[in-house]
């Protein structure tokens, strides 16, 4: 099995609630986030993926769906809490989709994310395992 790690950053802005006092308030961050994908075949060049196809599709759903948002006011978000927790789950499962699209074109095909990290702050991050 291989697995392969790409980074990126991004500015939001939530509001939880029932979650603790400072939380209550308006705030942002600056989100730092993880994406790994896992395969166990490489290909004909000898790689698992492209690092440039993994870190289009991550930058396609930080940069354009993300990025300097207020957060609760997003439709993926619409009746849930922007937390950090459901931003990971929100990011793989759209890096995901984005992959799969890419595979049928023979971009990052037999690949899939492993496991996303919304990292907050430099010390506090959820870490989301999609199910197989």
């Amino acid at each position: 099995m291989f697995e392969l790690k790409v980074k990126t950053r991004f500015a939001g802005a939530h509001q939880l609630t029932m979650v603790g006092q400072k939380c209550e308030n308006l705030h942002g961050h600056n989100w730092y986030v993880e994406v790994c994908v896992k395969g166990d075949k490489l290909n004909s060049a000898g790689v698992l993926a492209d690092f440039g196809d993994i870190k289009r599709a991550v930058r396609q759903v930080v940069d354009k769906e993300l990025d300097h948002k207020f957060l609760n006011e997003l439709e993926m978000f619409e009746g849930k809490q922007p937390t950090s927790e459901r931003i990971a789950v929100y990011i793989a499962r759209r890096v995901q989709d984005l992959l799969n699209r890419g595979a049928k074109e023979k971009i990052a095909e037999n690949v899939t994310v492993s496991r996303v990290m919304a990292w907050e702050s430099d010390d506090a991050c959820a870490i989301y395992y999609p199910e197989e």
